[in-house]
């Protein structure tokens, strides 16, 4: 290759990389203009419509209670550090339980039609029950301690990663299929080199819902019944009618969601850089 020819490539190269940069720089400064202009109709809306702060509470009200609860040792009961590593040391259990198991059963479902038959109509008149009327029996069955909240969790993420799973691996190219056949590939090394680098964007997508869902199943149990928990610090709040508080809990809670979602999106993008959802994030 020539000296101009590189010299071109490496133009491209450096354009793409501008390009990308320049649209994340557009993203965040959306983000933020968008977090600006929320806050300041909160407050518009607070002082000119003169809402009572046992209705809505004022933005620097809600700011004082959480900095109330951050500006303490992290050891301290008082805080919101130790609910937090509660919800989040549970919701990750059951995030994982859920999650292997959903890509499990995604798995057995797309590779034998006997288990997607078996298995699929259970799945979804399972995912139809509503989670608040089967979380009080898992809290009966397992009591109020963590295997209860785990339980949740691992349940409201399960069914995303089935889906998605088996969504996936049955969107593998027939061609691909009976090449790897011809080369009398086993049914294994099919669904390893071929199957699961093909359903991995769908997995990914998958986790991204699961991780929420964790959480969230985390937080309804301890709604229910618990010793510790971001939601145990809500439900403190409501029957003190600290307004404030439990808006400063719901700030903490939608900002570890959108760490999760990134966290998630970050290894998509390590692990399969050739994703079409990664060119366009």
């Amino acid at each position: 290759m020539s000296d101009a020819a590189i010299s071109q490539v490496i133009g491209i190269e450096a354009a793409a990389a501008r390009a990308a940069r320049n649209h994340r720089l557009a993203a965040s400064l959306i983000s933020i203009g968008g977090f600006i202009v929320l806050i300041a109709l909160w407050e518009t809306s607070v002082r000119v419509l003169h809402v009572p702060p046992y209705i809505l509470p004022a933005p620097e009200a809600v700011a004082a209670a959480l900095w109330s609860g951050l500006a303490v040792p992290i050891t301290s009961k008082v805080g919101y550090y130790l609910p937090l590593w509660s919800t989040m040391s549970n919701a990750a259990a059951g995030f994982a339980i859920g999650s292997l198991g959903g890509l499990l059963l995604g798995s057995l479902m797309a590779e034998f039609d006997f288990v997607e038959r078996l298995v699929m109509p259970y799945a979804f008149a399972l995912q139809c029950l509503p989670k608040v009327a089967v979380a009080p029996l898992i809290v009966i069955w397992l009591g109020f301690g963590d295997g209860s909240k785990i339980a949740v969790a691992a349940l409201l993420a399960l069914f995303p990663m089935l889906i998605n799973s088996f969504t996936g691996l049955r969107a593998t190219e027939a061609e691909r299929l009976d090449l790897m056949r011809a080369l009398s590939a086993s049914r294994l090394e099919i669904y390893r080199f071929v199957k699961l680098p093909t359903a991995a964007p769908y997995i990914f997508a998958g986790l991204d819902m699961a991780v929420v869902y964790a959480l969230l199943g985390t937080i309804v149990a301890e709604f229910l019944g618990a010793q510790q928990g971001i939601g145990v610090s809500i439900t403190e709040a409501q029957s003190t009618t600290d307004v404030a508080g439990v808006f400063a809990a719901l700030v903490i809670l939608g900002v570890t969601g959108i760490l999760l979602h990134a966290a998630v999106r970050r290894l998509e993008h390590r692990v399969i850089h050739w994703s079409g959802r990664n060119r366009k994030g």
